[in-house]
């Protein structure tokens, strides 16, 4: 086969036809490309190796929980109360006899002096005026002490007896001596009381009478 090709004519006009059409393809590529060319500088381009970080381990798988809401109820107990329970047992010891009642006039029951009841304070009363003698109990007024137009007042203390009748006179003060000596009289002659009493006993007693002597009541 290489003797074949080693023998194939040469055609100088084909040849020159290849050629010219070649380089009105390189010229035209020139001509269109020329004004698109830019200058760039060579550069120097330095790398260099970053050591990377490992990656983290894998998160294990979570198995996944469910939350239960449970509610816990406590159970209602009614409580128990126990049944009474009653013990019954049978005295073993002394039988106590009653103690027999306290016989009056003896202490405790054993024959000792007699105690005698407490005994309350005595009522006592004092005489007051009789009102059947009202119309007494003012003296006369005194003629000397009218003529001077003297008033005045006598305060008296009285000793009433059993029967109501003034037995004894004492001045507790006094306008004058006349007006005392009237009051006294008075006292001793008219006047009538109820008798003072002890436990509803009739009794001589004391009494305080005063008396107003005013001449525009004569």
């Amino acid at each position: 086969m290489y003797a074949d090709r080693r023998h194939t004519k040469f055609d100088p006009a084909s040849m020159g036809l290849a050629l010219a059409l070649n380089g009105t393809i390189v010229i035209g590529l020139i001509a269109f490309a020329a004004p698109h060319f830019v200058h760039v500088p060579d550069t120097i381009l330095k790398t260099w190796n970053v050591p990377l970080e490992p990656p983290p381990p894998p998160l294990p798988d979570k198995p996944i929980t469910k939350i239960e809401h449970v509610v816990k109820t406590t159970p209602t107990v009614e409580p128990t109360v126990p049944d009474p329970v009653v013990h019954f047992t049978t005295p073993t010891g002394p039988v106590f006899q009653p103690t027999p009642p306290v016989e009056p006039g003896t202490i405790g029951g054993l024959g000792g002096p007699a105690v005698e009841p407490i005994k309350l304070p005595p009522v006592v009363i004092g005489p007051v005026r009789d009102p059947r003698y009202a119309a007494n109990f003012q003296p006369e007024y005194p003629a000397i002490e009218r003529r001077l137009g003297h008033e005045g007042r006598v305060v008296v203390r009285v000793l009433v007896g059993t029967d109501g009748r003034v037995k004894q006179v004492q001045k507790v003060s006094a306008a004058s001596d006349d007006f005392f000596e009237v009051t006294e009289r008075r006292a001793l002659d008219k006047w009538r009381f109820k008798p003072g009493t002890r436990d509803g006993v009739p009794i001589e007693a004391w009494q305080t009478v005063s008396l107003s002597f005013v001449l525009n009541d004569e």
